[in-house]
């Protein structure tokens, strides 16, 4: 009986074998497709929370069970980065012998001419007016670029072996060696790559990529810790669009400068047109346009004269019309206890309409365009909790200060541009016009550029896997005797074929390599030096 330590290993080795099969690896790629279908499918916390949270809106009873198995994290969950591992470790395991077998056929010579050609699918024979060496001489030029052998045999016989299509294993390996850098690309940007979204007023406001908190939403990789972004500066100067008569955006584009490295000790900008597909590529990050939308600009004049302005972005409800839905919020002025200033706090909030359009005093909008900018507001006072120490979003007001009667609405009026809306206090706020933001999103991925190089690779490998077959073919020239023995000065000439994979193609190309060696053409009518005996037939 095998002892315990014998039976480890035992199953250690079969596990190994198992795991490192070309057929586990198939298994294991066709399995991590599947595993990402849910991150495609279902909302993602890492892409957009508020979703998520919808979905546990809308589905109170399956939501907890997909969150218990990871469904909503399935990128960084167990069981996906499980299947990423193994399916690594299986690609190298059943590749590295792969090379070695490779490398050990490469250096190989071909077989030998087997004795009865006549068996191989393709074959072809003929008699020549020519002595063996001359036929050798003609097959050796016919057969330049195919790696042959030739030898001598009994009676003045001699043969070429001869093989073709060895890369085509080339392209097999090149193609899961490319898989396998694929994947470590791909991890490798999910460590030490980033992404931040940063929504920039087109006013001539500017953002620096000086930290994390500069950014309205951020996305670490597991190995940065946002204090070593890459230092660049860019300032949105101009936002300007183009619509369809139906409304459809034709295109937009925004008018912006940067600067980075030594642009930014000499505070140099250099101009940059931003567009759709067309990022700004500096120093190792991305900036991609891809969104934009309406700040409305508020102007309120306190009882005592004293005036603040508020440009905040709105978020678009109605992306077809850009009917938009936010709060700008302002602290009075010249307050300094606290108490008193969170009574006398002042949110205006409600919807934007870049082409007014109304049913009674209800606003919506016809068209995205600014043709007609109008607001309909409701001015809120009072304690907004900007102090609570929690976050809150900048498109809204902090509804449980409205529940507890801590922030009250005291004012609602539909206002077009330059009027303004008085409060019962004597303040005034006053719409003074928009301007459009554009939503910037900053990329870094430090192995972008490999992630590329191993998709063309794996496109080459898997290209030349298909286009290129593996065929041998070899050649044996026998001196014809007459028939009282002595030589005749011909020989009797064969050619077989055999294709290592698929055989399509291959009958063609023989038929046309053999006609080339036996003197016949394709159709196999004899040309002058050749003679057709008896002996010659064809199997294919």
């Amino acid at each position: 009986m095998r002892g315990p330590l014998k039976t480890a290993l035992a199953f250690l080795r079969n596990t190994w074998r198992g795991l490192t099969s070309m057929r586990t690896a198939l298994v294991l790629l066709f399995l991590l497709a599947l595993a990402a279908l849910p991150g495609a499918l279902i909302p993602q916390r890492s892409l957009n929370q508020a979703e998520v949270d919808k979905y546990f809106a809308e589905y109170p009873k399956l939501a907890p069970l997909l969150d218990k198995v990871g469904a909503f994290e399935v990128f960084s969950s167990v069981w996906f980065a499980s299947i990423y591992v193994l399916l690594f470790i299986s690609l190298i395991g059943c590749l590295l012998p792969r090379c070695y077998e490779y490398y050990k056929q490469w250096r190989s010579k071909p077989v030998r001419t087997p004795r009865n050609l006549s068996r191989m699918p393709h074959h072809e024979q003929g008699t020549l007016d020519a002595s063996v060496d001359e036929v050798m001489a003609s097959a050796r030029t016919r057969l330049r670029g195919w790696r042959m052998v030739e030898r001598d045999e009994d009676d003045g016989a001699k043969s070429i072996s001869a093989e073709r299509g060895f890369l085509r294993e080339i392209g097999n390996l090149v193609f899961h060696f490319a898989l396998v850098g694929l994947l470590i690309g791909v991890a490798g940007g999910k460590l030490y790559g980033y992404e931040g979204q940063v929504i920039v007023v087109a006013d001539g406001s500017e953002f620096c990529n000086s930290g994390t908190y500069n950014y309205d939403s951020f996305r670490a990789g597991l190995n940065v810790d946002g204090t070593q972004l890459s230092p660049f500066c860019v300032r949105v100067k101009d936002f300007d669009i183009d619509y369809q008569p139906n409304g459809q955006v034709g295109d937009y584009r925004v008018d912006m400068e940067y600067q980075a490295d030594d642009d930014l000790a000499a505070n140099k900008w250099q101009p940059y047109l931003l567009q759709v597909n067309h990022p700004l590529r500096i120093v190792g990050d991305r900036i991609y346009l891809t969104g934009n939308g309406y700040a409305p600009r508020f102007t309120v004049t306190f009882p005592d004269g004293q005036k603040r302005t508020g440009v905040i972005q709105w978020q678009p409800a109605v992306p077809q019309t850009m009917l938009s839905q936010g709060a700008t919020k302002f602290d009075p002025p010249g307050v300094v206890d606290d108490a008193q200033r969170r009574q006398k706090q002042l949110a205006v909030t409600g919807l934007f309409a870049p082409t007014a359009s109304f049913d009674g005093a209800i606003l919506s909008s016809s068209f995205p365009d600014l043709k007609d900018p109008a607001v309909a507001v409701d001015v809120l006072r009072g304690d907004l909790g900007l102090d609570a120490g929690r976050g809150q979003s900048i498109f809204g007001v902090d509804q449980s200060m409205v529940d507890q009667g801590r922030l009250q609405r005291v004012a609602r009026q539909n206002l077009h541009v330059g009027e303004e809306v008085r409060l019962d206090d004597g303040t005034s706020v006053r719409f003074d016009g928009v301007e459009r933001w554009a939503n910037l999103q900053v990329s870094h991925d430090p192995f972008q550029s490999w992630v590329l190089l191993f998709s063309v690779l794996i496109i080459f490998g898997i290209s030349t896997s298909l286009m290129i077959k593996r065929r041998r073919v070899w050649v044996r020239a026998v001196p014809h005797p007459d028939p009282d023995g002595s030589g005749s000065g011909r020989t009797v000439v064969e050619v077989g074929g055999l294709a290592r994979t698929d055989q399509a193609g291959y009958g063609e190309e023989f038929t046309r390599l053999a006609a080339d060696l036996l003197g016949t053409d394709v159709d196999h009518s004899p040309k002058s030096r050749a003679v057709a005996g008896p002996a010659r037939e064809r199997k294919s």
